[in-house]
């Protein structure tokens, strides 16, 4: 039997910037747990539409977007 992994809830669709000057992105999902205990999650950037992946934590670092 397999152990149901419950990502950490993070606001998603909230707009938030890489550091104080940075690009803006979309936090749209989780995609998977990390073996640090970290999780990874689907990102959108604003300006060109791209999807990338980022961390929670790092995601938790960076500011709400203004």
């Amino acid at each position: 039997m397999q152990a149901v992994l419950i990502p950490p809830q993070l606001p998603l669709g909230m707009i938030k910037s890489f550091g104080l000057i940075g690009e803006q992105y979309e936090v749209v999902k989780p995609l998977r747990p990390l073996g640090d205990g970290d999780w990874m999650y689907e990102i959108k950037l604003v300006k060109t539409g791209e999807f990338a992946e980022y961390r929670m934590t790092h995601i938790n670092d960076d500011p709400v977007a203004h």
